[in-house]
């Protein structure tokens, strides 16, 4: 993992996200508290303001220094979220060197697993997992299976999407949503399109890199 890809993955996805703002906003109004979106623009923007600090840093401390940023700009629930994700990504790289894509498959799994953990869900509960669980499950699959870094990202890709679009039919059981019950079917959630947005966004850097 380098620190450089990290920073060029934050400029992408701040942009990415930018031009879905309308979409999530909608979303996140049908079935959530409206503010989605404004805590993830906010958030990038911190990120992308220690550009300077994060750049000379090996890519654990910049890591932790990015998950402990979004731990306290980021509000809501996915704050504490995402925090989770990075930090622990912190901690499997200190471990040791994250570099082949069988390692970062392995850490964005056990990031996810911690995910799960704090917030005590996990999948088909309509929330960011439903899209993170099937793209972990995909990503250690076929790394672990040899397959091409350009068919793995595909693959990663497509198991995003799917695992989005599959929150459409779910019943939440999981924050503002859930006390709608019934009447959240028929609603994509906007944590599980944000993260696919993400997702889709650092695939596509990847496959830029590589090709």
């Amino acid at each position: 993992m380098r620190t450089e890809f990290i920073l060029e993955a934050i400029e992408a996805v701040n942009n990415a996200l930018l031009n879905s703002e309308a979409e999530l906003e909608s979303l996140d109004r049908e079935i959530g508290d409206g503010d989605h979106f404004i805590n993830l623009k906010r958030g990038c923007a911190a990120l992308l303001a220690m550009h300077d600090e994060l750049a000379p840093l090996p890519p654990a401390d910049a890591l932790q220094r990015i998950g402990m940023k979004l731990l306290s700009t980021i509000g809501g629930a996915s704050g504490p979220l995402f925090a989770t994700f990075f930090t622990t990504l912190a901690k499997v790289e200190k471990a040791g060197n994250i570099s082949s894509l069988t390692e970062i498959a392995a850490a964005f799994s056990a990031s996810v697993e911690a995910i799960k953990q704090r917030g005590k869900a996990g999948a088909g509960e309509k929330t960011m997992l439903d899209t993170l669980i099937p793209v972990a499950e995909t990503f250690g699959r076929l790394t672990a299976a040899n397959a091409a870094p350009v068919e793995i990202f595909d693959a990663i890709q497509q198991a995003a999407e799917a695992g989005m679009l599959s929150t459409r039919d779910m019943i939440a059981t999981k924050g503002r949503a859930a006390f709608l019950g019934e009447r959240a079917i028929g609603h994509i959630d906007p944590g599980a399109r944000s993260s696919q947005i993400i997702i889709h966004t650092i695939a596509d850097l990847a496959k830029q890199q590589i090709g």
